[in-house]
């Protein structure tokens, strides 16, 4: 299990550099709309995104 859990921290890094990388102008846009948002707009955006990836293992297992 922490094979699994290792290398999905290790997808997850790679996916989360491609914007940087790819479209740094456009990462900083998106970044800095981000900060503007509300506590509860990014605690909302945080719980879609956990409950996705729950949906997702779900589908997978």
């Amino acid at each position: 299990m922490g094979e699994w859990l290792f290398g999905a921290f290790a997808l997850m890094l790679v996916i989360e550099g491609l914007l940087p990388f790819l479209s740094p102008r456009m990462w900083r846009a998106a970044f800095e709309r981000a900060t503007r948002l509300s506590d509860g707009q990014i605690r909302f955006f945080g719980l879609s995104i956990m409950l996705a990836g729950l949906l997702m293992l779900a589908i997978w297992h």
